[in-house]
């Protein structure tokens, strides 16, 4: 026994110094940086970016803070505004549960975008000093982690505050306040459920199964603004996780702390400069292997000509790159709910959220576009014309946008929004949406080397809002006859034949584009 014991206390003791040794390493590393970074920074310069970045987000504040203001005045005259025709047999959805529903969804994505990017992470030049070393990494990896969960804690309560005012109106500001200091602890619980499914506490297939469990009641308590209990409850919780990951922090594989550092490197570059298909990129990762089973059947048929082995390689690329149907089948059900929701939004509210769900599973669809986008030469070693190759490319997208529209109009055709003839026009406007998804996701990158236009919000690229644009104008415009229906509550002939020609412009602008 006083063997045991001394082997102990030696393993104790060594435990202790290679955590010393590794926190010493650390903190000698950011010394080292902030001082080289002070070195070549002067106060001039620093106070230049500092007046900046107060600018920026003053505008932003106050441009903010009007909107908010215009549509909580626009949502409590909904009454006289008026929504869209439902049949009145259909059961209503109580606006809490909608309520819920969308703070709960609102965490799933912090989560799974946490677990996207680590949460436990380091950058490269971390990665290539301190990952080799023999110490305890848990000095290395702490510090930061917890600044990024307080922080992006203090970011959720602060988007919150504007969404608990537009949907809540009814509450007085300390409930606001409190409803959103609740969030933002909640949304700390998310970011610890993240790291402890990076931990694999649970196994792989359980754990996000668990972690979407665990995050039911968290949804619900920050409804809860006349009971300050749901506030510490909501902060305990958090507390608590956020403990317990952290004690174990050091036990994360090096391989995904370098996969979550190189993951929010791409994605923080990409919000730097403005490029949305650099950023769905960074999010899209690798695809399982189960996934080519999908694509099986494309080939065990030898193609009979190179313009059908080209859209029969592009059918198996979508199918494989493709993500699940989870995505689609939620913006479904979001209108499905903003619909039936009683004491509903303003027409054009909900307009509005049918708009932003169609041109969010549009943008999904892109994904082959995307990736091929990396290498644009690639397709000019073809024996194919370029029509061919962008009509390859295109049609997954419109079919896969035409099936979606068919299914989403179909619904509202239940629902009593409009007659049978709406399954049409929706069917008509997924070509041209599928044309969209195809021209957003080749947009040219916006060249940086030439004067910026000064803005309220900083130096932007003269180019970049167009870039921004590209693919959304098609998609909007597709989708126009569609919204124009629902609103009105008919199907004019005339829609169908607009419908037609904006969406064979569209398919024809994208597949004739001159490069």
């Amino acid at each position: 026994m006083p063997g045991v014991e001394a082997q102990t206390l030696v393993e104790g003791a060594a435990t202790r110094s290679t955590r010393d040794l590794s926190a010493d390493i650390a903190s000698f590393t950011r010394r080292s940086s902030r001082r080289y970074n002070r070195s070549r920074t002067s106060l001039k310069n620093l106070f230049t970016d500092l007046y900046s970045y107060g600018l920026a987000l003053g505008c932003a504040v106050a441009l903010a803070a009007s909107v908010v203001i215009s549509m909580k005045d626009a949502i409590t005259s909904r009454v006289e505004a008026g929504s869209v025709h439902i049949s009145a047999h259909w059961p209503l959805i109580p606006a809490p549960a909608l309520w819920t529903l969308t703070v709960y969804a609102a965490l799933s994505t912090v989560m799974m975008l946490a677990r996207r990017m680590g949460p436990i992470m380091v950058q490269g030049p971390e990665g290539q000093w301190w990952l080799p070393l023999p110490v305890d990494r848990r000095p290395m990896v702490l510090p930061p982690f917890l600044r990024r969960s307080i922080l992006s804690g203090l970011a959720s309560a602060a988007v919150f505050l504007p969404f608990s005012v537009l949907t809540s109106t009814e509450r007085t500001l300390p409930e606001h306040l409190l409803g959103s200091t609740t969030f933002g602890a909640v949304t700390v619980v998310a970011l610890a459920l993240a790291g402890a499914m990076q931990l694999e506490v649970i196994s792989p297939r359980l754990g996000p199964l668990a972690a979407a469990v665990a995050l039911i009641p968290c949804a619900v308590l920050p409804s809860l603004t006349d009971r300050p209990w749901a506030m510490m409850a909501a902060a305990l919780s958090a507390a608590v996780l956020l403990g317990a990951v952290a004690s174990r922090a050091g036990q994360v594989r090096g391989a995904d702390l370098v996969r979550g550092g190189a993951v929010a490197g791409h994605a923080r570059s990409s919000l730097f400069f403005m490029d949305t298909n650099e950023l769905l990129r960074a999010f899209h990762g690798a695809r399982r292997i189960g996934s080519a089973r999908r694509a099986a059947g494309f080939y065990s048929r030898p193609a009979r000509g190179p313009v059908s082995a080209m859209i029969r390689a592009d059918t198996a690329a979508f199918l494989r790159l493709h993500p699940s149907v989870a995505l689609p089948l939620s913006w479904l059900g979001s209108i499905i709910a903003m619909l039936l929701v009683d004491h509903g939004l303003p027409a054009l509210a909900q307009i509005g959220v049918i708009t932003i769900a169609g041109c969010a599973v549009a943008s999904s669809t892109g994904t082959v576009a995307r990736q091929a986008a990396l290498v644009p030469g690639l397709d000019s070693l073809l024996p194919i014309s370029p029509p061919w190759v962008r009509t390859g490319r295109t049609l997954m997208p419109a079919l896969a946008m035409s099936a979606w529209m068919t299914c989403l109009t179909g619904i509202l055709v239940l629902l009593g929004v409009a007659g049978p003839a709406l399954i049409l026009l929706g069917a008509l406007s997924g070509v041209g949406m599928g044309a969209g998804a195809v021209r957003g996701a080749t947009r040219p990158v916006s060249d940086w080397s030439v004067p910026p236009a000064e803005t309220p919000f900083g130096p932007i690229p003269h180019a970049q809002i167009g870039s921004l644009l590209r693919g959304l104008d098609f998609t909007v415009l597709a989708l126009a006859p569609v919204l124009a229906s629902i609103y009105t509550g008919d199907v004019h002939p005339a829609a169908l034949i607009a419908q037609g020609l904006i969406s064979a412009g569209a398919f024809g602008a994208v597949v004739l584009r001159t490069p």
